[in-house]
């Protein structure tokens, strides 16, 4: 028997920005699959509600699968794909698999022979790399900052380290309503002269996109809190 096919299918970053930021073949696929495993059931519900109004979403099956997912939950997600119906994963915002749990899935998915078809969408993470003015060439993403005092600083000055030594953007994020708190140690922890891009809001009508150096940083710092925000930073 055929498997069927993995859709990997990105959401929007910012709320209402679907018919701006989803490309046609998302809502040609999104149409056509009735099987969705995601990351969020209620905003998955919501997106597909919005890039599909006719579908009925009480006739979808939809299947969670978050960070805290066993092997063997993402591996029953699976079956109905080894018994030929296709799905689509939706993570919570932006790209599946691309930090976001839904890699596990795409692991298990290449092991079992399944095909994986990745759609274009947006990433905060690239979009952020492309409006940064920093290396494009060569970067590594981090994820979260730690939370710890002691940890947070030492994780700030190995992004510094990092930097130089391999010539890299570093990127990291942190949980929205701790960002002016990283923003601060940011400013006390990083050399002056080094460049930081913050990018928030990305695709919203909001959107701030600004690099300049920590010295200039200081003198007028936004206020991140609750925003959700990617960090970039290169010499």
């Amino acid at each position: 028997m055929t498997t069927g096919t993995l859709y990997l299918i990105p959401s929007v970053l910012a709320e209402d920005t679907a018919t701006t930021v989803i490309p046609p073949e998302i809502i040609s696929a999104v149409a056509g699959l009735s099987y969705f495993i995601v990351e969020n059931a209620r905003t998955a519900r919501r997106y597909i509600k919005t890039v599909s109004p006719a579908k009925v979403i009480e006739e979808l099956q939809i299947v969670v699968i978050d960070k805290d997912s066993s092997e063997a939950e993402v591996k029953k997600a699976l079956l109905p794909l080894q018994e030929g119906i296709s799905a689509g994963i939706i993570a919570e915002a932006g790209c599946p698999g691309v930090a976001d749990p839904g890699a596990e899935v795409v692991k298990f998915a290449h092991r079992q022979g399944i095909k994986v078809k990745p759609l274009v969408g947006p990433s905060a993470i690239l979009l952020s790399l492309m409006a940064s003015g920093f290396n494009g060439q060569s970067f590594a993403f981090h994820g979260y900052i730690p939370i710890e005092k002691k940890d947070r600083i030492a994780a700030i000055r190995n992004l510094e380290k990092e930097m130089l030594q391999k010539d890299q953007t570093q990127i990291f994020m942190e949980t929205p309503y701790r960002n002016n708190q990283l923003l601060q140690d940011l400013m006390q922890h990083l050399t002056p002269s080094y460049r930081l891009c913050i990018a928030a809001n990305i695709t919203a009508p909001n959107e701030f996109i600004r690099t300049d150096t920590i010295a200039n940083w200081k003198k007028n710092l936004p206020d991140l809190h609750k925003q959700p925000a990617v960090f970039l930073l290169y010499k």
